[in-house]
C-alpha cells in the first residue's frame, strides 16, 4: 500500500515538475520573441540586455531542471532500499558481449543487448549502471545470464545465481563478466 501512494505521489510531483518546466520554456521562448520584434526606437544597449537577461533566466531553469532530476530520483529510490547493479569486463576481455539479463528474486528486472561503442567502453574499462531499483531489506537473489560470442566465433553463455542482503544503506553489486564464461559479482 505505501509504494503505491508513493509512485501516486511521485507521478504527481513529475507531472507537475514536467508542466512547469514546461511553462517556463514557452514564456522564455515568447519573451524572446518578443525581445526580437521590438520597434526601431530600442537601442541596441538595451536589447543586449534583454538577450543577456534571457540568457540567465534559461540556465536558471536548466539548473532547477537538474536540481528537480536530481529530487525526483532521490524520491523514486530512497536510499533505504535502493539497489542498484553494475556491470564491467574482466580486464583484458576479448570476447562479444551481446547481452545480459537480471532477474531480482525471480522477476526479470533488467535486460540489455549491446551495441559495438558500448562494448568498446566496457573493454576500455568502462561501468554500465545496468538496473536501479528498490528492495526490501534483506535477503534477496540475483540471477545473472550472459551471452556472447568467443574470439573464434563460438557461442558463449553463462548463468549464475548471487544472494546478497539488503541492509538500510543502498546496495550495489558489481557484476563482471569474463569469456572463460563466467560471472563475479562483488559489492562497490
Amino acid at each position: 500500500m505505501r509504494d503505491t501512494a508513493v509512485t501516486t505521489r511521485t507521478r504527481a510531483v513529475t507531472t507537475r515538475t514536467r508542466a512547469a518546466l514546461l511553462a517556463s520554456l514557452l514564456w522564455l521562448g515568447g519573451a524572446h520573441a518578443a525581445a526580437q520584434e521590438v520597434p526601431a526606437s530600442v537601442s541596441k544597449q538595451q536589447m543586449q540586455g534583454l538577450d543577456e537577461q534571457v540568457q540567465e533566466i534559461k540556465s536558471e531553469v536548466l539548473a532547477i531542471a537538474a536540481e528537480l532530476a536530481r529530487l525526483e530520483e532521490k524520491l523514486l529510490y530512497p536510499s533505504n532500499t535502493q539497489v542498484a547493479v553494475f556491470v564491467a569486463l574482466a580486464p583484458g576481455e576479448t570476447f562479444r558481449l551481446d547481452s545480459v539479463q537480471l532477474r531480482l528474486d525471480g522477476e526479470p528486472v533488467a535486460r540489455h543487448i549491446y551495441r559495438f561503442e558500448e562494448l568498446e567502453a566496457l573493454r576500455k574499462g568502462g561501468v554500465q549502471r545496468l538496473y536501479t531499483g528498490n528492495v526490501s531489506t534483506g535477503d534477496h537473489r540475483l540471477d545473472v545470464a550472459m551471452a556472447g560470442k568467443g574470439p573464434g566465433g563460438e557461442e558463449l553463455s553463462a548463468t549464475e545465481s548471487f544472494r546478497f542482503s539488503k541492509d538500510a544503506e543502498p546496495e550495489l553489486v558489481g557484476l563482471t563478466l569474463s569469456g572463460a564464461p563466467s560471472i563475479r559479482v562483488g559489492g562497490w
